[in-house]
């Protein structure tokens, strides 16, 4: 009986009828695969897509572009019977019944390898039609019992991904009468456990993952492979490489995840391949031409270093006409800050909008009113968040993030010594942090790039035109039960928005504000365990580095040594500091505050432990002294313990001057707290053992001798003004 050949693939009834021909070798050429898609919008996860299906030269045809969705959600209920009907209607179209069509989600998918290998394994396959599985059956449990039982793999079926050939698909849809609301999950299923129609149709599943990965129900089963320059997703439950990821139901952000590597985003080799795509350039603009940016600056609780963080705010290298300032400062504690701020250096910018601690707004409140202010202003192009605690160091971050062109990206800033950053690579079940497997390598520095992330805070940019669409909703950090900064990330996620955080360049860091008190004058000072750096920065001499590596000590008398260690601000705020207390010694010798009660040499000064400052002194001379004392004395190494450490106070009515002495100590650091020649007159040390004095001591420089023999030493007269120095007996 002979047997015709009806209008498929030609070369399939070749292949069907000829001995002599293994089917192996008629691969179905690339040309005839069409990747069809719906997209009724434009999303993050879209355009992530289309990246990678060019990545590998796909052909893309898209459906339902312009649309209203009304597919329902599919993370609240069944849905989804628009794309069928969109499907029905494209394919009913289609002349070339030759053609292989792969039917599959966007917004949650990307190709992990290309045509070729896809058209392989679905060959391999050796059915019409072969749809993903999954090991959860969805979205009708019942039904459980009606699906054929597989030896090995997953058992249910997955609608978020299949292909097959044109004419097998049209049947399929073909009795499609549903709306589109309805699940086409359900509807697929249907057909599936139907064993007359699954035959008909020649339907299978992808029981192994090896065309298809649907994440739900899988996560642990998925791990990434870096091999040879690429990175692939390996089932390591079969031992398979799926050419297509999909994030199906709860499991965006681990897609999101896998996107940071494939196909190829990143890799060992070549570091961050998409990095710099669709940048923006500002180098071809006019200062007036810059995008306009409203920065919005919260204050929320007492926070170090807040004059410096407007210091660095006046340092941003970016014109000031196109910046406006949103300032929102709940701590009454900053408000003298803020105000000398607005005063001096608020007619530089564009406009300022200053919320008071006497207004009482709520945190939530005022971000998204300085959201709203960027949303309702035609001419805002990107609001740029900075919360009081971030150091921003790199003072070109505003231009590098705007390059970027990305819907929303954070610098990544990190806190000095751990692994506390200003993001999440991870979500927990209920929604708080949990550690990604490339956090500590991102954080550290060993992978850099762009990296999608669940959770952004302190610092981040957002394009205003995102703020004027997808999220136009006023109070995106209003939420009963989450943080301000958790509800924005949460209702950013739930839109589709991609978030960013840039490890490309080193941007600064983020303070520890945990345990700053407000109980002094200058708090700042208590600061050097809890934010050392930021410390170090404020007061110590800029050149005592440069000092330390180059040798850069002067010795202006025998085993005397002089050096920069403090700068003014160190000095000045000491100064004030002890004045403030006010609680100055009366110079006499019965000194209730020293051991014994008896002062040999007393001067009019406070001690450290008056002011609660002796843990912190004691810091400071380890830190940035006792380096220095190893230098000078080889073979010499101190702990830095002191009895004594105080600030002495010589004025011409009161104590000019202090008589011949030794000190009761290893050594001695006496430090200048200010100028000769402006703060007062005369002063200085004087060693009479070598008729060596020192008589115009530099603000902030420090002089080490000896203490207790070879360094007989006299305070000269102060004759104007008044002097102050710190000093230490070291090691007593």
């Amino acid at each position: 009986m002979k047997r015709l050949c009806f209008p498929i693939l030609s070369w399939m009834c070749l292949c069907a009828f000829s001995s002599l021909v293994n089917c192996e070798d008629q691969r179905i050429p690339e040309d005839k695969l069409l990747v069809l898609t719906v997209a009724t919008k434009e999303t993050d996860g879209f355009r992530r897509f289309l990246r990678s299906a060019k990545h590998f030269n796909y052909t893309v045809k898209v459906l339902g572009q312009g649309e209203k969705w009304s597919g329902g959600d599919y993370m609240s209920a069944p849905g989804g019977g628009q794309k069928v009907r969109l499907l029905k209607a494209a394919v009913a179209e289609m002349k070339s019944e030759d053609q292989v069509i792969l039917f599959i989600d966007s917004y949650d998918v990307v190709f992990a390898s290309g045509p070729k290998e896809l058209l392989r394994k679905f060959q391999q396959a050796k059915h019409k039609v072969v749809f993903s599985s999954e090991s959860l059956i969805w979205p009708d449990r019942h039904l459980e019992d009606k699906y054929p039982h597989v030896r090995e793999g997953n058992r249910f079926l997955g609608s978020g991904g299949f292909m097959g050939y044109i004419p097998n698909i049209r049947e399929m849809v073909a009795n499609w009468t549903g709306a589109d609301s309805d699940s086409d999950q359900l509807f697929f299923t249907k057909v599936y456990i139907d064993p007359p129609r699954r035959k008909a149709l020649n339907i299978t599943l992808d029981t192994k993952c090896r065309l298809f990965q649907n994440l739900h129900g899988a996560l642990d089963e998925v791990v990434l492979k870096f091999e040879d320059g690429r990175v692939r997703a390996r089932n390591v439950q079969y031992d398979t490489l799926p050419v297509i990821l999909h994030g199906n139901g709860p499991t965006k952000l681990q897609m999101n995840y896998l996107g940071n590597y494939v196909p190829n985003s990143w890799t060992f080799e070549t570091g961050c391949t998409v990095c710099l795509e669709n940048l923006r350039s500002l180098s071809s603009l006019k200062e007036s031409e810059y995008p306009l940016v409203v920065i919005g600056i919260f204050i929320q609780q007492p926070t170090p270093f807040v004059s410096v963080f407007f210091e660095r705010l006046l340092k941003l290298q970016y014109p000031k006409n196109r910046l406006k300032l949103f300032i929102s400062n709940q701590e009454p504690h900053h408000e003298q800050q803020v105000s000398s701020f607005l005063q001096n250096h608020g007619s530089l910018y564009l406009d300022v909008k200053s919320i008071r601690p006497e207004e009482e707004m709520d945190g939530a409140d005022a971000r998204d009113m300085a959201f709203d202010m960027c949303r309702k202003d035609k001419e805002c192009d990107y609001f740029f968040n900075l919360d009081i605690e971030v150091v921003l160091k790199n003072e070109n971050t505003l231009k590098i993030l705007i390059k970027q062109n990305l819907p929303i990206v954070a610098p990544m800033i990190t806190r000095v010594g751990r692994l506390w950053s200003n993001f999440w690579g991870a979500l927990s079940v209920d929604g708080y942090y949990a550690r990604s497997e490339d956090y500590v390598d991102i954080v550290q520095g060993r992978r850099v790039g762009l990296w999608n992330v669940p959770y952004i805070s302190s610092v981040y940019l957002v394009k205003a035109s995102l703020l004027q669409a997808e999220l136009k909703d006023y109070q995106l950090f209003t939420s009963e039960s989450l943080d301000p900064d958790m509800a924005f990330c949460h209702n950013v996620r739930s839109k589709g928005v991609f978030m960013y955080v840039n490890n490309l360049h080193t941007f600064g860091r983020i303070l520890s504000t945990e345990k700053y008190k407000t109980e002094h004058l200058h708090n700042d000072l208590w600061q050097i365990f809890e934010n050392p750096l930021d410390w170090q920065e404020r007061y110590i001499h800029e050149n005592y580095t440069r000092m330390i590596k180059d040798k850069l000590i002067e010795n202006p008398c025998p085993d005397v040594y002089w050096f920069p260690l403090f700068n003014d601000v160190a000095c000045d705020h000491l100064v004030e500091e002890m004045e403030h207390f006010g609680k100055w010694s009366g110079g006499g010798n019965m000194d209730t505050r020293i051991q014994g009660g008896y002062e040999n040499v007393p001067t009019i000064d406070i001690h450290m432990n008056q002011v609660n400052y002796e843990k912190e002194w004691q810091k400071f001379l380890l830190e940035f002294v006792a380096p220095i004392t190893e230098k000078m004395f080889p073979g010499y190494y101190t702990k830095a313990q002191f009895d004594l450490a105080f600030v002495v106070r010589y004025k011409p009515d009161e104590q000019p001057y202090l008589r011949p002495h030794h000190d009761a100590s290893t050594f001695t650091i006496n430090i200048a707290l200010n100028q000769v020649g402006i703060d007062y007159q005369g002063g200085g040390c004087r060693f009479l053992r070598y008729d060596c004095s020192i008589q115009a001591p530099r603000k902030g420089w420090a002089l080490m001798h000896p203490g207790r023999l070879t360094h007989y030493h006299e305070g000269l007269p102060t004759t104007a003004g008044v002097r102050y120095i710190a000093v230490s007996f070291v090691d007593p």
